[in-house]
């Protein structure tokens, strides 16, 4: 157990293709392991008391002054709270500017399967995938955000074009989100828009949930950038008004 964990009290594994969403508590740890290699997971965030609050991409990477995520960066809302903090991070890398895999994207480069007929081994997009569970709580494609992609890195190449680092996540890697506030999590297995494999992507990840230690003054991720300091105070400020 290292010093941000204090319990794991629930673990599932789930392979490409799949989705889940969940409500994780204030002071809860997540705990992402890709277990075979070449992993992706979509992710997104709101706030589940008011799910007009959600995750906001160009804030957590223009206030953290980074076009990558890692160790150390908090994931912000558009209300400049923070949703959760990368306390743990063996890889280096994470992106959120791509965004998500479409029906037409897997249906060019993998082909057309659906699930009436070749049940789990049809082939998922992350944009339907984030639908179906946006749409177990009431939302629609109008509350779609940005998400992060956790496990892939893009590059940008001399012309300006993203590529993606088919190389990058072996298997073991690994990141640790602490949670600083309730948190509805968005997930999704599917993959990267920006791959370009000849098989769809066959890539298991371990999903490990449990209690956080309490955050200190001096705790890394907060003291991480000025910025996030503030964006802790934010949040201090929002569970007074909550009498918590």
């Amino acid at each position: 157990m290292n010093q941000y964990i204090r319990s794991i009290d629930y673990s599932t594994e789930i392979e490409s293709g799949s989705h889940w969403s969940l409500r994780v508590r204030r002071g809860s740890i997540m705990r992402l392991t890709d277990l075979t290699g070449g992993a992706n997971v979509g992710m997104l965030f709101y706030n589940p008391e008011n799910l007009l609050e959600r995750y906001n991409a160009p804030d957590t990477l223009k206030c953290q002054h980074t076009f990558k995520l890692t160790k150390g960066n908090c994931l912000y809302s558009d209300m400049g709270r923070i949703f959760a903090s990368v306390v743990e991070d063996n890889l280096g890398w994470h992106e959120t500017v791509s965004g998500n895999t479409h029906a037409s994207h897997v249906r060019e480069k993998w082909g057309i399967r659906d699930y009436q007929k070749d049940r789990n081994k049809w082939l998922q997009n992350g944009q339907d995938a984030f639908l179906v569970e946006l749409a177990k709580y009431g939302l629609s494609a109008a509350d779609m955000a940005a998400n992060v992609n956790w496990f892939s890195k893009v590059f940008v190449g001399e012309q300006g074009d993203l590529s993606l680092d088919r190389e990058h996540s072996r298997s073991g890697s690994s990141l640790t989100l602490r949670f600083e506030m309730d948190t509805l999590v968005l997930l999704h297995t599917c993959p990267h828009p920006l791959e370009d494999s000849d098989d769809y992507p066959d890539a298991t990840v371990q999903i490990e949930l449990g209690l956080c230690e309490p955050v200190t003054e001096d705790d890394f991720c907060k003291n991480f950038r000025p910025e996030n300091g503030r964006g802790f105070q934010n949040n201090e400020i929002y569970h007074i008004g909550l009498g918590g």
